[in-house]
Parts: structure tokens; C-alpha cells; sequence
């Protein structure tokens, strides 16, 4: 199986990942927001609250994940892409939430090029944003396991200043590329 030039940002809530993946798009690559945000805000104008749409937690992280695979199933496997989370990011929600993840383990082996973890920035809650500190950490924490054990090398982006982090992440793109070359 051939996997896609496709890469995904990772990590807690507020580690930086919106902010490099407009950094990204700025340079003409294809990139893909967060599927939860993009879901709350589709919600959000139909006049829902994030409360309501969290009320079921279970529901909203399954709408959260489907969505996540119907947009990879439409996504060109010939393009560099980079994904705000990927499939393994829903195994942490669905495990918090008390969901069976054997199926979601299974079909997070092999996806993507590369995974980058953004180390933790400073905590800022905003609309979308309900989790706490001690979430946050304990998110971080399943999260770069989830990628391990799916069998992804996680590579990671120390804080520090945004530019150079997109230096870290634009020097593995011309790594991959230049071994297809």
C-alpha cells in the first residue's frame, strides 16, 4: 500500500498547529483545518452552542471522525497535504470519552508521510477550546502514543518561534522530496 504525501500536525489544544498550517498555505501548500473546529463552527451558524454539540461527547467525537475520513477519502493521494490532526487524534477523544478504539487503531496504521507533535504553548481557551489544564496534558500525552502505536516515528517540534518551526517542517518536506527524486 502506497502511502499519500500527506502530513499531519498534532498535538494539545493551543500548541500552535492552526497558526503554523496558515504559515504552510501562505506558501501555496494544501492544507486542511481542524475537522472538531470546522464542525463546531458549522454548528455554530445554524445557532448552536459548542455546550449543546459537546452535550453528547460520544456523538460529537464520532461526527468528528467521520468527517475526518470522508475528507482524506476526497483528498488527492498524489498531493503534499498537510492536515490540522489526522485519524490517530480521534483515538485520545474516543478513549477520554469511554469508546471502543479497536476498529479506529486499525485504520490509523499507514496514512500519512510524516507526523509532526507540536510541543504545548501556553494554554488559551477560546469558543471551541472546553478542556482544561490537566486535559490538555493528559491529551498530549495519549496523543503522541496513539501515533506511536500506530506505527508512525513522530517527529518533534520544540516550542519556539513560529518561523522556525515552519523552517523544521518545510526541511522534512525537501527530505521527502528529494528522495523521490
Amino acid at each position: 500500500m502506497k502511502i499519500p504525501p500527506w502530513y499531519v500536525l498534532t498535538g494539545g489544544p493551543s500548541s500552535g498547529k492552526t497558526t503554523l498550517l496558515r504559515e504552510l498555505e501562505k506558501l501555496g501548500l494544501i492544507t486542511v483545518q481542524e475537522t472538531a473546529r470546522a464542525l463546531i463552527d458549522d454548528y455554530k451558524k445554524r445557532g448552536m452552542s459548542v455546550q449543546q454539540l459537546r452535550k453528547d461527547d460520544d456523538l460529537f467525537q464520532q461526527r468528528v471522525l467521520k468527517m475526518k475520513l470522508d475528507i482524506e477519502k476526497k483528498a488527492p493521494k498524489d498531493k503534499v497535504i498537510f492536515f490540522d490532526r489526522g485519524v490517530p487524534d480521534s483515538i485520545p477523544y474516543y478513549k477520554l470519552c469511554g469508546l471502543d478504539t479497536k476498529e479506529l487503531e486499525r485504520i490509523s496504521r499507514n496514512r500519512y508521510k510524516r507526523v509532526f507533535f507540536l510541543e504545548q504553548l501556553p494554554f488559551q481557551q477560546d469558543y471551541a477550546r472546553i478542556e482544561n489544564g490537566e486535559t490538555v496534558r493528559k491529551l498530549n500525552q495519549l496523543l503522541l502514543e496513539s501515533y506511536e502505536n500506530s506505527g508512525y516515528k513522530v517527529i518533534i517540534v520544540p516550542v519556539m518561534p513560529v518561523k522556525k518551526r515552519l523552517q523544521l517542517i518545510l526541511s522534512w518536506l525537501e527530505k521527502d522530496k528529494s528522495k523521490k527524486s
